[in-house]
């Protein structure tokens, strides 16, 4: 069994993000299990907190779950032309090994894809994600980009991705991933 955890970049309750890898874990082929996580719980990124409590509960978790993983995938809105502060602030408090950790991301296959209500999905937001996910110590796959634009018309007012093209563009997009990552 193939295990990846999918992140969203969005606290937003409506996340076309959130809902895109919802979807992911729907259209997964046999053999690939994906577990939707999100960055609810994360605290602002604080050494004195770091120091006086070690690492937060909801960051434990995350990092539990990428650490079991073959893959990670991230799904991040586009805000100003880049990704949110929440992801960087969520990335951050991972990279942060308490003694004797292992670094969860160092060597770890990821995936980038995002979902947008404009006409050029996430681009930008991707790219610029890519400088952090070097010095993680990643490897990112770029064996197949999926942008997703004019979300809002991609789903319904569930969350449930109901365009049939974009259905089966994830399908590919996850399968292949679960294939780089073996």
């Amino acid at each position: 069994m193939t295990r990846i955890v999918a992140i969203s970049g969005s606290l937003r309750k409506g996340s076309f993000n959130t809902a895109l890898l919802r979807a992911a874990a729907q259209v997964a082929p046999e053999g690939v299990h994906v577990d939707v996580a999100t960055l609810h719980g994360i605290p602002l990124y604080d050494g004195d907190l770091e120091d006086r409590e070690g690492l937060p509960k909801a960051v434990r978790q995350l990092k539990d779950l990428v650490n079991g993983a073959d893959g990670v995938i991230i799904a991040t809105p586009e805000y100003n032309h880049s990704f949110p502060g929440v992801l960087k602030n969520a990335l951050d408090w991972m990279s942060r090994p308490p003694t004797g950790d292992v670094r969860v991301f160092s060597g770890k296959p990821v995936a980038l894809t995002g979902a947008s209500t404009g006409p050029v999905g996430t681009r930008m937001a991707q790219a610029a994600l890519l400088p952090t996910l070097r010095a993680l110590g990643t490897i990112p796959w770029f064996g197949r980009l999926l942008f997703v634009s004019n979300a809002a018309d991609c789903f319904d007012e569930s969350g449930n991705l109901i365009d049939e093209k974009m259905k089966s563009r994830l399908a590919e997009f996850i399968k292949d991933f679960a294939d780089f990552t073996k």
